[in-house]
């Protein structure tokens, strides 16, 4: 158990609360731990009918991702707590992706990079006014990990290659209509929903239920302020190297594409091809355990690239925000650079079992 993550049975929830207020309920690996442990004893336990996951009330944010100063820390010696994390972590998101009962996740505030891979895999998920989506690890040369793989090529178009690539943010209502959240709630009807969330019988069919009782409560989501750019991001995000989709956004010639473009240069180059093989990759992968290991082979190996160790320090650590990417130009990433990320690991490779 962890003292920033509290789980308990609610009735017949098995109900899963971060809080560590003071980091954005930021995952380590003992709140992972818990939480894979809770979720597999709940899978079997017949007197939990749905798992319910929110943060502390009153505290900011759903949860603001990873300790990526930890992963960074580590990474810059043997690796060895940064890759025990990723193997729980992991580990997590293939347990709630595999969760044979509803998952209702309350996305309330900043959702981000471990946030989302512990929220976006379940059946139902909330999104309010105070939510802020992003994948923002290009920036702090990582990658788009938790199963971005999988749910990202999975959204409309080519949305989810632009989310991984430039790390934009969705806010709001933007983040139930790219279907990132299935629902959309004002934050003070949160009070509402787990009143009859408590007061309900959920043992003759929770999800059913449940849907019901969003439906109730939540509101219709209006169309998403990205869908004014999505011919340009369905066309620009299409292709298979960084090159032509950079190339592509400099040639539209609108205002929009030319500030994305300028975004996707201010990227960790290699960062950005990689992230755009893992989603092309993740795209046709036949299941989420074999994402999930590509992923895993990925992340083994980047905590200890120098631009992921850059990043972290321009962006967390010094906070200049000016880190210097090696190589600096998409250009001079070779094809041979990135599939080194993607070798297999031999016996080293995740697993799934307990």
């Amino acid at each position: 158990m962890s003292e920033d993550v509290l789980i308990r049975q609610q009735g017949g929830a098995g109900r899963i609360t971060l809080t560590r207020p003071s980091a954005l309920h930021a995952l380590n690996t003992p709140m992972c731990a818990a939480i894979l442990a809770a979720v597999r004893a709940w899978a079997d336990d017949p007197a939990i009918h749905y798992l319910w996951i929110d943060h502390q009330e009153g505290t900011r944010g759903f949860c603001a991702g990873g300790d990526i100063r930890m992963l960074a820390e580590s990474g810059a010696g043997d690796a060895s707590e940064a890759r025990g994390f990723f193997r729980t972590e992991y580990r997590m998101n293939a347990a709630l992706e595999a969760f044979p009962k509803p998952v209702l996740s309350l996305i309330d505030g900043v959702t981000m990079g471990g946030g989302v891979g512990l929220s976006v895999h379940g059946s139902h998920r909330v999104a309010t006014e105070r939510t802020v989506f992003a994948m923002p690890e290009t920036g702090i040369g990582l990658f788009p990990d938790v199963g971005g793989g999988w749910f990202l090529p999975r959204l409309a178009g080519e949305l989810g290659t632009w989310l991984a690539l430039t790390g934009a943010r969705l806010k709001g209502a933007d983040v139930a209509a790219a279907r990132v959240a299935t629902h959309f709630l004002p934050s003070e009807l949160i009070p509402a929903l787990t009143r009859q969330l408590d007061s309900a019988d959920f043992s003759a069919g929770a999800a059913e239920l449940l849907g019901e009782i969003l439906r109730r409560l939540t509101h219709t989501v209006p169309a998403g302020s990205f869908e004014v750019h999505r011919k340009t991001i369905d066309q620009c995000f299409s292709f298979d190297t960084a090159e032509e989709i950079l190339a592509a956004l400099e040639a539209d010639g609108g205002d929009w594409a030319r500030t994305e473009a300028a975004t996707l240069r201010a990227k960790s180059p290699e960062t950005v091809k990689v992230a755009l093989r893992q989603l092309r990759l993740g795209r046709q992968a036949t299941s989420f355990e074999d994402n999930m290991r590509m992923e895993f082979r990925i992340g083994w190996r980047k905590v200890q690239s120098r631009d992921f160790l850059e990043g972290v320090r321009a962006v967390i650590i010094d906070k200049d925000n000016a880190p210097v990417w090696s190589p600096a130009r998409l250009e001079d990433v070779s094809e041979a650079d990135i599939a080194v990320y993607f070798a297999p690991l031999g016996p080293d490779e995740l697993t799934f079992g307990a």
